[in-house]
């Protein structure tokens, strides 16, 4: 059922993205005066159809990893004379510009969209407070201590720890200082700059985790012996176990915390333990056998089941946002701009090794990247839906030939010119486009099944 859900709103995200990149397309097209022949949503033979009173067919596809809008092409040996006025070649280079970024332009402005209505509801975030720091870290080097607030990351302000994260990615794989501005509790007025040490930071490390790489890990608050929840079908189930429980011991051991519990339980895989809860006041003596696992590293580890409860949070560590009208529209254009410079940045880094191409994702790390925001609720969706849609006008506009940038390129070089590249200049070009691209999805393919 989840492995469902998880395709369906991959396929239902993909559907908006792609047919507003080629509605952008299409209807500029229009304005300038090109016949489009096909607007198709997918790749293959179509299995819906239908036709606008210009001759426009519209078709959906079975394959769908993108779309196209197919335009009237001079080249085409059915054309027709009346029609020769009416093909993408026959426009001027402003226009087939204007056309070409059109795509990208659609799904921007569908982000700023998105953006923009997320920044106008109340959201309320956890402060990025230090929760602990690490030793012979770069954050311990530093003189980090628990407690800081992290307020800005080299000068631009980070309000919530998604700020601080996002301001973090920018500098994997660099060598250099990484300059922090901080402030303890109750200090309203003073702050420190903290200058923190990296070389070649977390370069090639798959999944970088830059809060981490740090040496450091924001506040939570404290993780209770209780128990929230029980997975359905778990030993802990079959146990007896139940929401509310407080664990009291396991085999004759007390713990004083959640994670000492937790590694207990992973060290006893297969084996049954004896563990004494709390229930309605009752102390219970219950035989649980942890299930076998295997964690990242291959190791096999025991589990149970379970969720614990979490101390409510403080006030002081929660910070309420809602923007108005215009204030959520200023953010929107930020969080584009942020997105899009991020995007190439990273293009950057991986070309020159910073970053790991362990970290390039396909279809399947998307999808399963939708279906988890599907289920943390609609506007971790909607949120989701807006970096992808920047990522697909970016990425659409690197100058690579077959994708909208590299076409650009075309144009632009045709117009300078005053005549036509040669098809052979054309073709040459299309094929190392092609060939860039089979890599870039075989290695993201690749990457997507390791993960599975």
């Amino acid at each position: 059922m989840e492995l469902l859900q998880t395709i369906l709103v991959f396929l239902f995200v993909l559907l908006i993205l792609v047919s507003i990149h080629e509605w952008g397309h299409f209807i500029v097209a229009r304005w300038c005066g090109v016949k489009v022949q096909r607007f198709s949503v997918g790749f293959g033979k179509p299995f819906c159809r239908f036709y606008d009173k210009h001759g426009t067919e519209f078709a959906i596809a079975p394959i769908p990893l993108g779309g196209y809008v197919k335009m009237l092409d001079a080249s085409d040996e059915h054309l027709l004379a009346e029609d020769k006025n009416k093909t993408f070649d026959s426009r001027k280079t402003w226009q087939k510009v204007a056309i070409l970024l059109a795509g990208p332009g659609a799904n921007f402005i569908l982000a700023v969209l998105v953006f923009w209505w997320l920044a106008m509801q109340t959201a309320v975030l956890p402060s990025p407070v230090v929760g602990s720091v690490e030793p012979e870290t770069p954050a311990a080097y530093a003189g980090m201590e628990a407690g800081q607030q992290i307020l800005a990351v080299d000068g631009i302000a980070t309000p919530s720890r998604a700020d601080v994260y996002e301001r973090l990615t920018y500098r994997l794989g660099e060598t250099g200082s990484i300059l922090l501005t901080v402030k303890y509790p109750g200090e309203s007025d003073l702050t420190y700059d903290m200058a923190l040490s990296v070389e070649k930071w977390l370069r090639g490390v798959e999944a970088p985790n830059p809060i981490e790489g740090l040496g450091l890990t924001f506040y939570r608050p404290e993780i209770l012996m209780s128990l929230r929840g029980i997975v359905e079908g778990s030993a802990a189930e079959q146990a007896g176990m139940q929401a509310g429980d407080k664990i009291l011991q396991t085999d004759g051991q007390s713990f004083d915390s959640w994670a000492a519990w937790t590694d207990y339980i992973k060290a006893h895989p297969n084996q049954s333990v004896e563990v004494i809860i709390e229930r309605d006041q009752k102390r219970l003596t219950l035989q649980a056998t942890p299930s076998s696992d295997r964690d990242d590293s291959g190791r096999l580890i025991g589990r149970l089941g379970v969720y614990p409860d979490q101390a409510p949070w403080q006030d002081e560590m929660l910070i309420t946002r809602k923007l108005a009208f215009m204030p959520a529209f200023s953010k929107a254009i930020d969080d584009t701009w942020s997105n899009s410079v991020m995007v190439l940045v990273s293009v950057k880094k991986l070309f020159l090794g910073e970053i790991s191409t362990k970290n390039l994702s396909g279809p399947i790390g998307i999808a399963k990247v939708a279906g988890d925001s599907a289920r943390a609720g609609l506007q971790y969706y909607l949120h989701f839906m807006a970096v992808l849609s920047v990522y697909l006008g970016v990425f659409n506009l690197l100058p690579i030939p077959i994708l909208d940038g590299g076409r650009i390129v075309f144009c632009l070089a045709e117009g300078l010119r005053g005549q036509p590249l040669s098809d052979k200049i054309k073709l040459m070009s299309m094929q190392f486009g092609l060939a860039l691209m089979a890599v870039v999805m075989v290695l993201a393919f690749y990457n997507d099944i390791l993960r599975l």
